[in-house]
């Protein structure tokens, strides 16, 4: 293995010192926690009766003492998630694996999780980054009974996974193991429903024509097979050493999916205080396995969502995180995946070629990775390049692969796709934001255009409908950051965006707002910090002003004099969309009052923790281009 790289250790080390105060501050305060609790016996009487009242009697004696150790199941089961549903089967298996080996289990409670596939373009998506907070509150309110030793998250897409380590951390006293349901196996290919999607926003095909080709995309339980956010977060969870190693992307209703499930019961006891291995998640979550979890998304083209969901996390832990250390991390690590939207293959295929486990043994080797860290199941990065087989009905790890099956899906650190990672960092006079262009081909990675400025995703697909877009462009969404509206998805554009590039005209998205993990192909400069509704300067683009866009080189600019632009109102729209009241967007005001901004997380539970001054370049100094 390879000494580590200097960049790695040098933006490893930025952050430790960065965060020197913070940490210190957080681990105190869960060391704390761990003296007062989670012994059962510190309850009155009173408490603990309610806390077993409906157990059945074995579990009663168990939880009456300190005898058995008490996992809590922290759930986003429901059925409006393929992946999410085989979550409803495994409280059964944890409890049962969790009596037999010794300890108990309770489903503690369980949190929201709103599909982003189905809120797609709806009002309800205004609600859906806001959910990850809402989702780490519910999780604290689960663990806050104070009856556990340890806890099982089970959770799989977008804000859920951030939201249920958000809330885990707030008890980082305690063990937390992460528990995913699998991918889905792998349907109609995300290649063809793409150019099915574009033919119908070219007006090609009817709905019903576009509806088969979705459910035959999106057909059974389990996550949805292309890289976007949630596959994106179980290569995290690995990554970080959270999950069961190999456990990411085994299909769900499975024999070996049921056996990681018991297994994740079983370890968990092995890791509370009253056992011999006490392994907090507060510990194991540290600056060495944020930059673990940043490296695995850069080298393998993950979402764009992370850039705020990892700082989050990171806040979280006490740990402050900045994108311009994800910028010199990505102008270090290689891109080693091809999966759509940054190629053709899904994470099934992925997965065969070698998948995660193949990853970490080529970084490791590398010296990309920190091998020196805690993980839920022991030290040391290593052990996740092993992956899980069932051997005579047992569960045992080998080895994963040393080389890869497909080199058109997955390649070594020597041959890459890219010598850099899948995201860049952009800076100029707008501030700063994120392009993911790991799938955007070369020759669409720049533009020069004139700007079309839009206040809603609605109001652009008025103007393609109406012709309007049929010429190079820079497409401006406004108002669409945390404090704006909640920051929604913009993927609803793609299909429309896509066909004006397929037509030969050069577009651009520009926005303070999001795009979907899903989403590719058309350069996309998004997150724009300081967002419109702060006063940030995309909100006083005109109409007709030249946007230059290099997302090799991270710059993003408005062709305006400074001072012209600082003079300029805030552009308004007389028929703005109201986005404060109805499908419950009321409810979460004090969110958007109170959300930081995308660089610092976008989360409003969490004291914005900004980074110093002098520890920030820029994206044209830190990322080179290829």
């Amino acid at each position: 293995m390879m000494s580590l790289n200097p960049v790695i250790a040098a933006v490893t080390e930025r952050i430790v010192r960065r965060s020197r105060d913070s940490r210190r501050e957080y681990l105190a305060k869960i060391e704390h926690a761990k003296r007062v609790g989670p012994h059962r016996g510190r309850l009155s009487c009173g408490n603990l009766a309610h806390g077993f009242a409906v157990k059945d009697r074995p579990g009663k004696e168990a939880l009456a003492g300190d005898r058995r150790a008490n996992i809590g199941i922290v759930s986003a089961y429901n059925e409006m998630l393929s992946a999410h549903e085989p979550l409803g089967a495994f409280p059964p298996l944890i409890k049962e694996a969790a009596w037999n080996a010794g300890g108990v289990a309770q489903f503690a409670g369980g949190v929201p999780a709103m599909c982003d596939g189905v809120t797609q373009g709806q009002p309800g998506m205004e609600l859906a980054l806001f959910s990850r907070d809402t989702i780490a509150m519910a999780t604290a309110i689960a663990l806050t009974h104070n009856m556990f030793d340890a806890a099982l998250c089970l959770g799989v897409c977008d804000k859920i996974v951030p939201g249920l380590m958000i809330g885990s951390l707030s008890f980082g006293h305690l063990p937390v193991i992460f528990v995913p349901g699998g991918p889905m196996t792998s349907g109609l290919s995300n290649k063809v429903k793409s150019q099915i999607r574009q033919q119908f926003a070219a007006g090609e095909i009817g709905r019903d024509e576009l509806l088969e080709a979705e459910s035959q995309s999106y057909h059974s339980p389990g996550t949805c097979t292309f890289y976007g956010t949630a596959n994106s977060n179980q290569l995290l969870m690995e990554f970080m050493g959270l999950h069961l190693p190999g456990s990411s992307f085994v299909n769900p209703g499975t024999p070996l999916r049921d056996a990681l499930t018991r297994a994740a019961a079983e370890r968990a006891l092995r890791i509370t205080e009253m056992a011999d291995d006490y392994r907090p998640i507060g510990r194991i979550v540290d600056e060495k396995t944020l930059v673990n979890g940043i490296v695995g998304l850069l080298a393998s083209g993950g979402s764009t969502n992370h850039t705020m969901h990892i700082v989050a996390m990171a806040r979280a832990a006490g740990v402050v995180i900045d994108w311009s250390d994800f910028a010199e991390i990505s102008a270090a690590v290689p891109l080693m995946a091809r999966v759509y939207p940054n190629g053709t293959a899904d994470v099934n295929h992925f997965a065969a070629a070698g998948g995660i486990q193949f990853m970490i043994r080529e970084l490791l080797a590398a010296g990309l990775l920190h091998d020196d860290v805690s993980t839920v199941v022991g030290d040391g990065l290593h052990r996740y390049t092993q992956e899980p087989f069932l051997e005579d009905g047992a569960l045992v790890w080998r080895e994963g692969v040393a080389t890869s099956h497909d080199t058109d899906v997955l390649r070594g650190v020597a041959e890459p796709f890219a010598s850099t990672g899948g995201l860049r960092v952009l800076q100029g006079n707008l501030g700063r934001g994120i392009v993911k262009i790991s799938a955007v081909e070369k020759e669409h990675r720049t533009l020069r255009a004139p700007a079309r400025v839009f206040a809603s995703q609605e109001h652009v697909l008025a103007a393609y409908q109406a012709g309007e877009l049929e010429r190079d462009t820079a497409i401006v969404v406004i108002n669409q950051g945390p404090r704006g509206n909640g920051m929604p998805e913009l993927h609803k554009l793609t299909p429309s965006l896509g066909v004006l590039q397929d037509k030969g005209y050069r577009v651009a998205l520009i926005t303070d707002g999001r795009m979907s993990g899903a989403s590719g192909k058309i350069p996309a400069a998004i997150q724009i910090t300081p967002e419109a509704r702060l006063g940030g300067p995309i909100g006083r683009i005109r109409d007709g002003d030249m946007i230059a866009l290099d997302a090799e080189a991270g710059a993003l600019s408005v062709e305006v004099d400074d001072a012209e632009l600082a003079a300029r109102e805030p552009t308004v729209f007389d028929d703005e969309p109201e986005t404060e009241f109805g499908f419950g967007r009321e409810l979460f005001a004090v969110f958007r009052r109170n959300v930081g901004s995308a660089e610092e997380g976008a989360c409003a539970l969490l004291d914005a923790q900004p980074a110093a001054a002098d520890t920030r370049t820029t994206a044209r100094e830190s990322e080179p281009a290829e």
